[in-house]
Formats: C-alpha cells, sequence, structure tokens
C-alpha cells in the first residue's frame, strides 16, 4: 500500500494531515525518513511518526532449501513428509512455497512469507528462468531444440508454452530452462516425443543458484543479494 493511503486510513490523520507530516519529513519508513507518498509500505515495514511506533512489521524469512526426492511440496499431507518437516519448528510459521516441484524432484527450492516478493520470482511475467537438469529414459534428438523452442500446444488448458531453452548435455541428458512452472510441465513437455522423464533436478531460479553446499533435505537462508536480485525491476 503507498505510504500517504496507509497513513490515512488510521484513525488518527486525515489526508490533510498526511500530506503535512510527509512535507515536513515527519515519517521514518523502515528507519529512514520518508517523503515520497508513493513509497510502499508492506507487511514487514516498520512505520513511525515522531516516534512514535504505527507499525512493527514483521521479520521477512527467505530460506533456500535442497529438496530431496521423495519429499511433496506442501505445507502439510496426512501421508507424507512435506518440505516444512525439514525445517525446525520455529522457522515454519507462515511460510509458503515459491515454486513447488514433484515428489521425486529434486533441488532448489525457496521458501518464504514474503507473497509479493514470491509472486515475481514465479510468475511467467517476470521471466526469470528456471534451470533444470533433466535425465529421460530414452535419447534427446537435435529435433527437440527447436521444439521447446516454439513451444508445446497442453490441450487440456488450451494454452501453449512459453519459449523455453534445451541445451542438450548427452544423449540422454539435457539443461532445461523454462520461465513458467505448469502442471508437470516438463514431463509433458518431453512426453510429446515419448520419451519419459527419469530424473529432475532444479538448479536455479532466476539468478538464486542452489548452494553446492547444501545437501539433500539441507536449507539456510537467503543472502541480501539474492533477495535483492528478485525485486530488481
Amino acid at each position: 500500500m503507498r505510504l500517504d493511503r496507509f497513513l490515512a486510513n488510521l484513525p488518527c490523520y486525515n489526508r490533510q494531515q498526511v500530506r503535512l507530516l510527509l512535507v515536513q519529513r515527519r515519517v521514518r519508513l523502515d528507519h529512514e525518513v520518508v517523503s515520497d507518498p508513493k513509497a510502499e509500505v508492506r507487511a514487514f515495514s516498520r512505520v513511525e511518526v515522531d516516534g512514535q511506533l504505527l507499525q512493527a512489521g514483521r521479520p521477512a524469512r527467505y530460506l533456500m532449501l535442497h529438496k530431496p526426492t521423495g519429499c511433496v511440496s506442501a505445507t502439510q499431507d496426512p501421508q507424507h513428509r512435506t518440505v516444512l518437516d525439514l525445517l525446525p519448528g520455529e522457522l515454519r510459521e507462515d511460510l509458503h512455497i515459491a515454486g513447488r516441484l514433484d515428489f521425486n524432484t529434486t533441488g532448489l527450492m525457496i521458501l518464504t512469507n514474503d507473497g509479493q516478493w514470491s509472486r515475481r520470482l514465479t510468475q511467467p511475467a517476470t521471466k526469470l528462468p528456471k534451470h533444470y537438469l533433466v535425465e529421460t529414459e530414452d535419447e534427446i534428438g537435435a529435433h527437440y531444440v527447436a521444439k521447446f523452442s516454439e513451444g508445446f500446444y497442453f490441450a487440456f488448458e488450451d494454452l501453449t508454452t512459453l519459449p523455453a531453452r534445451l541445451d542438450i548435455l548427452g544423449p540422454r541428458q539435457a539443461r532445461l530452462a523454462i520461465v513458467e512452472g505448469r502442471y508437470h510441465q516438463i514431463k509433458r513437455m518431453f512426453g510429446h516425443f515419448d520419451n519419459k522423464v527419469v530424473g529432475l533436478h532444479r538448479e536455479s531460479m532466476g539468478t538464486i543458484q542452489l548452494d553446492p553446499g547444501l545437501q539433500p533435505g539441507q536449507f539456510r537462508a537467503l543472502t541480501a543479494d539474492e533477495i535483492a536480485s528478485v525485486r530488481m525491476p
């Protein structure tokens, strides 16, 4: 929400008073003096006027997890272990998954309580590529590359996938970059060629790469640079 609207929605200020507060530089947003009425107030923002705390904010959490196989991308599940079960209890509250992975797919998973940030990371409109290492049952033909670049028509959703980049690494191994995450998208893409995906590992999302020091099931907090890379236009 815009800062001026946030303040005007409070019972203690009207619009005229809000304009005066901003002009007189009496408002602090995350400990910084702010006069721009369009400054963004988020759930994590600390807002003060004349030293009075109006919103304390809550700590934003951004975690990188190396998802192991046999683990569901859900916050809870009655039958299977979830990715949240891999975290200490005190870190699980309010977290959601930014970009789910299938049960037996491994690799980079991001968990956060910042919905706006995670939407930018995962929405196709931002065109942030997600890189996967793919292993298939049969050999990957050179003609696959053009089809991945062209896109695949999915009749169930009545849509054509956005262009993807396929780099063939070996007879049955490739690296794939996509900017969307349709249901079983990668398996369905290779299924167009009747070629079964037998191994799938996500290496990166945008510029955030899976930390090579993380073993399956381990996690760490994202760095400030990793977080900022998603906020950049």
